[in-house]
């Protein structure tokens, strides 16, 4: 900084001039001010900063980048990198079961998806699809579809709530309380559960789930209701997101963009519907879609997508009554790992009843279930590619078997990973205060996206 008297002005860099280079660079002088150089210099007023913290996402680990004149916003960029956890190649270091337990944490909103996807891609390799266990299967519906539930409660809820409508959050979240309260009744625990296995689940449903899941689900009904009253006949809700966001058809496919936001331009694609899996092609239920393509679309969307699903569930339980006492894992022992687990009377291991039972069947017996725990199947050599209907869209598993009992690859298509190209389009040309509208209807997890 030169005497304080000088005045603000634009300097060239050394050995530049008008005609041999178009680079530019500004020095600001003494009391001069970086605003004065840019509006007399550049001729325009533009500013470059971090968005956020709104959307669950940006609290550290999605960065938005935007280059705003005014309140317009001129460009906008995703960063992304920071929830990086290396799930993909720890797989390779861990048996075919264990994957379970790294894929579970990508989305850990929707971690029953990963797992289904992954232990089916198994399967295809392992050639035992048509040997799962129907039991396993209507399961697996019903976990993935109260699941989806739970993830579109979180984002229509932190949506609300980033919009000021806090009583939309903390309806959004009882209701998600249901659900997880019967997740905990299945597999122990809220999240990350690794409940899915190749070759069926790690264990049946408890005596009486069905009963306390249709209440819980009778509450839920109420909840959707309650958030249907406090969006959707809102009409100042309802005016804040119409024509918000919009991305088109052209631009959904262009940026391979699946789930609510293409479905709300109109095109039913539903993997489901279109490539069905686990039975889905057995059940009766609809695809909804929209034609704003906006933000409200996809709220509508979701919601909707929930009594869909309630409708799944309930097709589900009637198929669990019918099928009580049925095996829900594959019979072929070399596979089927680990076998039905029974908690014990401490809360901890295995019940009495079934430890005597592995250890009273033969020495055999427990060296193979050893063996089996320890070292881990093997899978023909091959690559598999499956994919699931994600509650944000299209989530596809790569895996690759050498031979061994570990995967060679295992890599996953995150549906967020491919929506988050749409902040630049939906965002550009809109107003700043949009751009929390526009990325709430993306509903992105970075867990899925950095992996």
């Amino acid at each position: 900084m030169s005497a304080p008297t000088a005045a603000p002005h634009a300097t060239r860099p050394a050995g530049a001039d008008d005609t041999s280079s178009t680079v530019r660079a500004f020095e600001a002088y003494g009391d001069g001010d970086w605003d004065d150089i840019a509006r007399e210099a550049i001729g325009e007023e533009r500013i470059v900063v971090n968005m956020g913290p709104q959307h669950p996402s940006t609290h550290g680990v999605l960065r938005l980048m935007l280059e705003i004149d005014g309140e317009t916003v001129t460009e906008a960029r995703a960063g992304i990198g920071y929830l990086h956890t290396g799930i993909e190649k720890n797989m390779e270091y861990r048996t075919w079961t264990q994957g379970t337990t790294f894929c579970t944490r990508m989305d850990y909103v929707a971690p029953l998806f990963q797992e289904a996807a992954y232990c089916l891609a198994v399967e295809k390799l392992l050639g035992i699809t048509d040997d799962v266990p129907e039991r396993a299967s209507v399961i697996r519906v019903l976990m993935m579809e109260l699941n989806r539930i739970a993830s579109h409660l979180v984002c229509l809820g932190t949506g609300g709530n980033e919009m000021g409508a806090t009583t939309v959050m903390t309806v959004g979240f009882t209701a998600r309380e249901e659900i997880l309260r019967l997740f905990e009744a299945v597999t122990g625990l809220r999240m990350n559960h690794a409940y899915i296995r190749p070759g069926g689940v790690a264990v049946d449903v408890p005596e009486g789930f069905t009963t306390q899941a249709r209440a819980a689900l009778k509450n839920v009904r109420g909840y959707l209701k309650q958030l249907t009253d406090l969006m959707l006949a809102n009409p100042i809700f309802k005016a804040r997101l119409t024509g918000v966001g919009v991305l088109n058809l052209s631009g959904c496919m262009a940026l391979a963009i699946t789930g609510p936001v293409l479905r709300s331009t109109g095109l039913p694609y539903d993997v489901r519907k279109d490539n069905p899996y686990c039975g889905y092609e057995t059940y009766d239920f609809d695809v909804p879609t929209a034609k704003g393509a906006d933000c409200y679309d996809r709220v509508v969307l979701r919601v909707e997508e929930c009594y869909q699903s309630l409708r799944i569930i309930e097709q589900a339980m009637e198929r669990l009554d019918r099928t009580e006492g049925e095996p829900v894992m594959v019979a072929d022992k070399k596979i089927a790992w680990p076998a039905q687990l029974a908690v014990g009377g401490d809360g901890q291991g295995n019940s009495l009843e079934h430890i005597k039972k592995i250890m009273g069947t033969s020495m055999e017996a427990l060296i193979h279930h050893f063996k089996l725990v320890t070292e881990g199947f093997r899978v023909p050599v091959g690559q598999a590619w499956q994919t699931v209907e994600h509650p944000r869209g299209e989530l596809g598993v790569h895996v690759v078997s050498d031979g061994g009992t570990r995967p060679y690859r295992a890599h996953f298509r995150d549906p967020s990973f491919n929506n988050l190209q749409g902040v630049s389009v939906m965002c550009e040309g809109g107003q700043v205060a949009d751009v929390v509208v526009a990325v709430a209807s993306l509903d992105p997890v970075l867990g899925g996206v950095d992996r």
